[in-house]
């Protein structure tokens, strides 16, 4: 990580929208609160950009490891500080993609439009389409989207692909979903795919999408359009999306402790 945090933030992120603009796609960004008060002016500039902003906590906590009261009053001071930053927010990401059973409510009483975490768990991340969650015997107010276990974190830290690997085993999934018609939702974390070595990463696997008849909107533009597959006219839909956990490799140490 201190390898990946001597490119400052900025870069990382610039390199990311410059191929997002590129080709057109959306990119949705899931931030700690408290760390986007460290630099409102670059949230601003992702949303100026034509990409989202999305809840990823106030502080990166496991949701599962502390109580439903302390779970609310996280959302609502995130809610908070991006409703004081003047930065819109629809969706929500829990840290760790960990949830516990008084989450979904959190979610639904906030007023969230998406979830993109609860997706990822085994019972759900091979579903095809968005779906809802039972909230006190009914469907949840908000979507929740199927998350794809590919992440950059699993292929780099754990499987060790070369960024030519990452690409191939992101087209697999893209060939998937192109033949079903379906939606698939990437965690890349800008931290790691907005570096130089694989930002080429996301330029090509947007590049084939795109070939495919894939659409690349932010998560909040795909919701919008239908939870049943009305992609706007394309073959089928790719959300990319990458958490910020924090600015700074000092950041990244403390969390750790």
């Amino acid at each position: 990580m201190y390898r990946f945090h001597r490119l400052p933030f900025e870069n990382i992120v610039g390199n990311i929208l410059e191929v997002t603009q590129k080709h057109g796609a959306g990119f949705t960004f899931p931030t700690v609160a408290s760390v986007a008060t460290q630099k409102p002016e670059l949230l601003r500039k992702i949303v100026d950009s034509g990409c989202e902003v999305a809840v990823h906590g106030y502080r990166h906590v496991k949701y599962s490891l502390i109580s439903a009261g302390s779970q609310e009053n996280d959302v609502k001071r995130a809610l908070h500080t991006y409703a004081r930053l003047g930065i819109k927010v629809s969706g929500f990401r829990a840290p760790y993609n960990a949830y516990d059973k008084n989450t979904p409510g959190i979610l639904d009483r906030a007023g969230f439009l998406w979830d993109g975490g609860i997706g990822y768990s085994p019972a759900n991340r091979e579903r095809k389409e968005m779906f809802r969650v039972k909230v006190d015997g009914r469907d949840s107010s908000f979507v929740c989207i199927p998350l794809n276990h590919l992440s950059d974190d699993l292929m780099i830290d754990v499987y060790e692909y070369t960024p030519r690997q990452m690409v191939d085993a992101l087209k697999g999934a893209l060939d998937d979903a192109s033949k079903s018609g379906s939606v698939v939702m990437f965690d890349l974390h800008p931290i790691r795919i907005g570096q130089p070595e694989y930002v080429a990463v996301l330029d090509r696997i947007i590049s084939y999408g795109k070939n495919l008849g894939g659409w690349f909107p932010t998560v909040s533009e795909a919701v919008a359009s239908g939870e049943k597959g009305d992609w706007r006219g394309n073959k089928f839909c790719c959300l990319l999306t990458g958490d910020i956990d924090n600015f700074y490799f000092s950041d990244y140490l403390k969390r750790l402790g």
